[in-house]
C-alpha cells in the first residue's frame, strides 16, 4: 500500500488533483514506522486490525475507526484474513476552514471511534466511510463533490463529539464550557494566521483574555495539546509548504516559517518529522 517511503516520510500518490485516496485493503503485510502529511482513516470491515501510534497500540475490532493526525509517526500490523478501509486524506482540502483547521489539533495523535465509546456517533461514522467509499469507487457524475461533502460532514461530526467534553473537564463549570470552546477556536485561528510572527506567551494570553497560568491551563485542557506545541505545529506545516520550493534556502525556509534560529528550527523540524530540512527537501527533490 505504501508506493513512495523515503526513511520513514510516505508521499501519497493521489489521483490527479484528486485530494483523497481509499484503498481496500487486503494485503496480509504490516507497514513499518512512518508518518505522512495526510489524515489517515482506518476501519477494519473484516477481521480485526492493529496500530501503533506515538508507542501506544490499538486494537482495532470490526468496524472500528481510528482518524490518525498528520505528522503522527504510527506503525500497521495486518492478520492472516480479512480487509479493512484505509482512507487518507490531504490536509490541503480543510486548509480554508477555520473551524476544521484549529480543531484537528485535539484529534493528535489520533482519535479512536467505537460502538461503545462513541455510541452516538460511531454508527453515522461507520456508515459515512462506507458510502464514501462506494462512491470513490463509482463512476457517477459529480462523484468528488460528493465524496468531499462526505469527508466535511465526517469531520463536523467527530469535531464537534470532541468539543463537547464537559464530563471530562470537572474543574471546569459546565456553563462556562461553550464559553471556552468559542476563545479557543478564536485563539487557534490567530495562531494560524500569525504562526510566522514572533508570537509569546504575554500577547496570545491577552488575545484570549486570561492570565498566562490560566490561559496555558485551559488551552491544553480544551484543545489537548499546550499552546506552544500548537504553534510549533503550526510553523512545522507552513514550513513542509516552503520546503518544496527550490529557490529557497533551508535558512530562508527557517525565518519565513517563524522560527528564530536555524538550529531550533532543525531540531524541532527532526522531533516532529523525524528527518531533518534537507532530507524532506531531498525527497521532494527526487519526487520531481
Amino acid at each position: 500500500m505504501i508506493e513512495v517511503l523515503d526513511g520513514i516520510k510516505e508521499t501519497v500518490n493521489y489521483p490527479e488533483s484528486f485530494k483523497i485516496r481509499i484503498y481496500k485493503n487486503k494485503e496480509y503485510e504490516d507497514y513499518p514506522q512512518h508518518w505522512h502529511t495526510a489524515f489517515e482513516i482506518i476501519m477494519p470491515v473484516e477481521n480485526t486490525y492493529k496500530a501503533i501510534i506515538d508507542e501506544k497500540t490499538y486494537n482495532l475490532d470490526m468496524k472500528d475507526i481510528i482518524v490518525i493526525s498528520p505528522g503522527t509517526l504510527h506503525q500497521l500490523f495486518a492478520p492472516p484474513g480479512g480487509y479493512r478501509i484505509i482512507l487518507q486524506v490531504d490536509y490541503s482540502v480543510f486548509s480554508d476552514i477555520k473551524e476544521l483547521k484549529s480543531i484537528f489539533h485535539m484529534f493528535h495523535p489520533c482519535v479512536l471511534i467505537t460502538a461503545s465509546s462513541m455510541v452516538h456517533i460511531h454508527e453515522e461514522l461507520s456508515s459515512l466511510i462506507s458510502d464514501i467509499t462506494a462512491e470513490y469507487f463509482s463512476t457517477l457524475r459529480f462523484r468528488e463533490a460528493s465524496i468531499y461533502s462526505m469527508i466535511l460532514r465526517f469531520f463536523v461530526i467527530l469535531g464537534r463529539n470532541c468539543t463537547d467534553r464537559k464530563n471530562k473537564l470537572s474543574n471546569i463549570k459546565n456553563k462556562k464550557w461553550p464559553e471556552y470552546i468559542e476563545i479557543f477556536i478564536d485563539v487557534c485561528n490567530y495562531i494560524n494566521d500569525h504562526c510566522t510572527e514572533n508570537i509569546k506567551l504575554d500577547n496570545i494570553s491577552k488575545v484570549a483574555g486570561f492570565s498566562k497560568s490560566h490561559f496555558s491551563r485551559l488551552f491544553k485542557q480544551v484543545m489537548n495539546i499546550s499552546w506552544y506545541n500548537y504553534l510549533i505545529n503550526c510553523r512545522i506545516m507552513q514550513a513542509e509548504k516552503l520546503l518544496i520550493e527550490p529557490s529557497l534556502s533551508i535558512m530562508q525556509v527557517a525565518m519565513k516559517s517563524g522560527f528564530g534560529s536555524l538550529a531550533t528550527f532543525n531540531r524541532l523540524f527532526r522531533t516532529k518529522r523525524g528527518c531533518t530540512p534537507t532530507e524532506y527537501k531531498s525527497l521532494y527533490t527526487k519526487i520531481l
